[in-house]
C-alpha cells in the first residue's frame, strides 16, 4: 500500500504517517515546513510542497506515478484561519483559509484520481472538521472551507465509486496540539476568558468530556484506507467524542 499525506510532517498528518507506517504502508509526505520534514523517519518519502500550489503538487504526483501509483490519499493540509466576528475578518484572510483547506484538497484529489482509476481502486480521505458539520461562531472562513470540503468529498464519492475508488471525510473535534493552542489564545481574548477556561469548555462541549488526540484521527484514517472499509464511501465521520455544543463555554 502506498499512501500520500499532505501536511504530513507534524500534528494529525504525522500521526497518520506513523499509523500507516505501522500498518505496513509506504509513506509519502508533503509539507511546507522544511525543518519538520527533516525530522521524519528515514524510510518515508518527504517532499516540500505547498498543497495549494498546482505545479508543486503535480511534480509530487509525477514522482508517485513513477514509483508505481497511489493506493490512499490523505488530503490533510489546512490552516485555522482568523478567529474573529465576521465583520472584522478581511477578505484576504478568508481567501487564504479557503485556498489551503479547500483548494489543497481539490488539487490532491484531482491528481490522485488518474492514478487510482488506472489501478481500479483507491481511497481518498479528506480532513474536514466538526466546524464543517455544525458551523462555528467566530470561525467563519474555516467553517465555510470545511463545509466545502465535505461537498467535495460527497461529489468525489459519486463520481469515482464506479471506478472502485472510495472517498470519505474525517471531521476531527478539538485536537490537542500547537494549532489549537493558537485558537484557544484568540478565543480567550475575544471572549474575555482565560485560556484554561476556554480549554475546559471544549471538553465540556462533548459527551465524552475529552479532547481528541492526533492518534485518534490517524487510526480512523488507517481504517478508511483499508479493505476493512471497502464499502464505506461518501461518509462524514466525526472523531470528536461527540460534540454537543459547537460554541464551547464553561
Amino acid at each position: 500500500m502506498r499512501v500520500l499525506i499532505t501536511a504530513g510532517a507534524s500534528g494529525i498528518g504525522r500521526a497518520m504517517g506513523e499509523a500507516f507506517d505501522v500498518a505496513g504502508a509506504e509513506v509519502w509526505v508533503t509539507d511546507l515546513d522544511a525543518a519538520a520534514l527533516k525530522d521524519l523517519p528515514e524510510n518515508w518519502h518527504a517532499r516540500q510542497a505547498n498543497a495549494a500550489d498546482e505545479a508543486q503538487m503535480c511534480a509530487v504526483f509525477d514522482e508517485i506515478a513513477a514509483a508505481g501509483g497511489l493506493d490512499v490519499l490523505c488530503a490533510n493540509a489546512g490552516i485555522a484561519g482568523p478567529t474573529a466576528q465576521v465583520e472584522d475578518i478581511d477578505l484576504e484572510d478568508l481567501r487564504a483559509c479557503v485556498s489551503v483547506n479547500l483548494e489543497g484538497a481539490f488539487l490532491a484529489a484531482k491528481y490522485a484520481t488518474p492514478l487510482m482509476k488506472s489501478a481500479g481502486r483507491g481511497a481518498i480521505i479528506l480532513t474536514s472538521s466538526t466546524a464543517g458539520i455544525y458551523g462555528y461562531p467566530n470561525r467563519a472562513p474555516y467553517a465555510a472551507a470545511k463545509w466545502a470540503v465535505i461537498g467535495l468529498m460527497k461529489t468525489l464519492a459519486m463520481e469515482l465509486g464506479p471506478h472502485g475508488i472510495r472517498a470519505n471525510a474525517i471531521c476531527p473535534g478539538a485536537v490537542e496540539g500547537p494549532r489549537m493552542e493558537g485558537v484557544l489564545k484568540r478565543e480567550a481574548e475575544l471572549k474575555g476568558m482565560s485560556r484554561d477556561a476556554v480549554y475546559q469548555g471544549y471538553a465540556a462541549g462533548t459527551s465524552m468530556r475529552s479532547w481528541v488526540r492526533a492518534e485518534d484521527v490517524a487510526n480512523m484514517a488507517v481504517f478508511l484506507g483499508s479493505d476493512a472499509a471497502r464499502l464505506v464511501s461518501g461518509q462524514v465521520i466525526a472523531v470528536d467524542g461527540h460534540t454537543e455544543n459547537p460554541d464551547p463555554k464553561v
